[in-house]
């Protein structure tokens, strides 16, 4: 059987299925992004969770995308824990989780995709393989309208106290915030700054209707498609297809943004996961 995962900076969704596509099984842990965690993290994350539920013995292959999965280095942490954690494997894939996303859009056909999750990224991919990438520049320089370039947006009108007073008490009481010094000091002693960032885009979530909450989406696609899309060679002539809880969850924003981008819209999905299993069927 096939083991088939999608691996986020948050969260990851793994599909066992059999090479037929009848029987399947999904089951879910935490991202395995290697610049946050090594491979005996890893492991033990595998070993704790995933392993308690799935019988390893069924796996043959291991199809594994993930964010930051970008260089040899760091694909081969990952592919060292599941070495370990699936030691009878005959075949291992570690990639990118951009080549995911493009593969569950577009399959075998040319065409532009991008993830607007906790992080974005985007790409032109030529049927087969990513042919172009725009680096993102991360959660600290970029990432633009990503769910911690969004929560960035909110957090930071709430130190400053500029969000309407309404607003501002309930951003206090729903994150549980005594000042400002408790954001400084989580934000940089935890170990995941980026979830943290982007659990306050989760703020927006329950007021998705208050004009603050969508000019603040908006104001961050925007900046996405001027600093990312809108570099691509020809991108008008592509459609904008897109993966991500956060481009799904404000998919009116995003299409509103991108024809005044003179881009139109293409698929958008929560997750890859259901069309990348299809994907590998079909390939294998």
């Amino acid at each position: 059987m096939y083991l088939i995962a999608d691996s986020g900076s948050t969260k990851t969704d793994w599909c066992l299925t059999s090479k037929d596509g009848i029987d399947q099984k999904v089951y879910h842990t935490i991202g395995y992004n290697p610049y946050f965690i090594d491979t005996e993290a890893i492991y033990y994350s595998l070993s704790e969770n995933l392993l308690k539920d799935l019988d390893g013995e069924l796996v043959s292959e291991i199809y594994f995308y993930g964010a930051g999965c970008s260089t040899p280095e760091k694909k081969d942490i990952v592919r060292k824990a599941l070495i370990k954690a699936f030691p009878k494997v005959q075949a291992i894939f570690v990639g990118h989780d951009l080549l995911a996303t493009a593969r569950a859009l577009l399959g075998d056909e040319y065409g532009f995709a991008a993830i607007l999750g906790t992080g974005c990224n985007t790409c032109l991919y030529d049927g087969n393989d990513i042919s172009l990438n725009i680096d993102s520049l991360g959660y600290l320089l970029g990432d633009e309208g990503s769910g911690s370039h969004i929560g960035k947006k909110f957090l930071r009108d709430f130190m400053r106290k500029r969000l309407e007073p309404e607003l501002q008490a309930r951003f206090k009481e729903r994150f549980q915030i005594e000042d400002n010094e408790q954001i400084f000091h989580t934000l940089y002693t935890t170990q995941f700054p980026n979830r943290y960032l982007a659990s306050f885009c989760k703020f927006a979530e329950e007021y998705p209707t208050h004009p603050y909450i969508r000019n603040k989406v908006r104001d961050s696609f925007r900046d996405f498609f001027k600093n990312l899309v809108s570099k691509y060679p020809e991108y008008k002539k592509y459609k904008f297809n897109c993966i991500g809880s956060v481009g799904f969850t404000y998919k009116d924003i995003l299409e509103e943004v991108a024809l005044s981008f003179d881009m139109h819209m293409g698929k958008v999905l929560k997750s890859p996961l259901e069309n990348l299993v299809k994907y590998h069927i079909k390939k294998n």
